[in-house]
């Protein structure tokens, strides 16, 4: 890389959907800025989610081993500034963690720049009472905040996705077969927490009236073994559907998902991996709502499946609280069928 390049450290730990809405953003802040490079930490799984990406230097970070705790945060900093010269940081996560991590590069000398969660407008959001509900600031903007305050202007544009298609290995041929213009649904039913989660008998509803129709196969996905065995079974009764779950790699599943003409997901990691091709999302929403902020980037409100009219909506900002109500009916009582006729509409 040419010396003159500056060098930005975004910084982004968590869940991997957190990280994929972080792509879109400092994808099109490097094309708005072609003299700088971003130096990106993250949980070292994650380094497929960059690859491609012009001046986006993914940095992994094993933050349960070799940079475990306060020491293993300060070798950390000491890593990248070895390794690179850190002009400013864009802290994209502002936890605990990326505070310190920060601290260091500030102590340094350099210039700092921290989103801002809107915590007490989400709080309003979630609240059992007199909710505030309306649309907040998405987090795809929040992170483009960050690099604004960093004296990087960058207009997003939500129509532009980050990757193109992408081709079908020899090896995912072989678990999918070819996909000689049919049309594949890809079917991601869970969720880190069940009040996120449809109820999987009714998300076999949704598979048995895909799978009927001609020139169409679903592909599951999932992770872990709990998911791939509880996607095993709905694949031996209906065999038009195939599991993918468990077999790939992330790269090898991002290729899968460029392929899909449109992707069935909660308010997950599948959702925002989808949105990275510009594939469209029929996205399921229960305790969490779109207005925090969280849609996959590009995807379209009118592919929404929630039920607007209850109440209690939302519970929770993340899905992490239990349904005071008992019966989880913002999941429930969803019909399979205002999801099977949003993938029809798609179609």
């Amino acid at each position: 890389m040419p010396e003159q390049l500056r060098t930005i450290l975004a910084i982004r730990f968590s869940a991997m959907g957190d990280v994929a809405m972080t792509i879109p953003v400092m994808q099109q802040v490097l094309e708005a800025h072609p003299d700088i490079q971003i130096v990106f930490v993250s949980n070292k799984n994650w380094g497929a989610l960059c690859a491609g990406i012009p001046r986006l230097i993914f940095f992994p970070a094993d933050l349960k081993g070799e940079y475990k705790g306060f020491n293993g945060l300060y070798r950390l900093y000491r890593t990248i500034s070895k390794a690179y010269r850190i002009d400013a940081v864009a802290d994209l996560h502002q936890v605990l963690r990326s505070q310190i991590i920060r601290t260091f590069f500030r102590l340094s000398g350099r210039k700092v720049a921290v989103i801002d969660k809107g915590r007490t407008e989400k709080k309003e959001l979630a609240r059992p009472d007199a909710k505030v509900l309306k649309p907040l600031r998405s987090t795809i903007e929040r992170y483009a905040d960050v690099f604004r305050q960093s004296g990087l202007p960058v207009t997003i544009n939500p129509a532009k996705p980050v990757f193109a298609r992408r081709p079908l290995t020899e090896a995912i041929m072989e678990v999918t077969g070819p996909k000689n213009g049919d049309k594949w649904i890809g079917m991601a039913p869970f969720a880190t927490y069940r009040e996120k989660t449809y109820p999987l008998e009714k998300m076999e509803e949704v598979l048995a009236a895909l799978v009927a129709q001609p020139g169409q196969k679903v592909l599951l996905m999932g992770g872990g073994a709990g998911e791939v065995a509880q996607l095993t079974s709905l694949a031996i009764k209906y065999p038009a559907a195939i599991v993918v779950a468990g077999r790939f790699k992330l790269a090898e599943e991002m290729a899968i998902i460029s392929q899909l003409d449109v992707m069935i997901s909660m308010d997950s990691a599948n959702m925002h991996l989808a949105s990275l091709f510009g594939v469209p999302v029929v996205s399921i929403w229960g305790a969490t709502h779109p207005f925090a902020g969280f849609m996959g980037f590009g995807q379209r409100e009118e592919n929404i499946v929630q039920l607007e009219s209850l109440s209690c909506r939302p519970c929770s900002i993340f899905g992490n609280k239990p349904c005071f109500r008992g019966d989880h009916a913002c999941m429930e009582w969803i019909p399979s069928e205002a999801v099977t006729d949003k993938v029809k509409k798609i179609f």
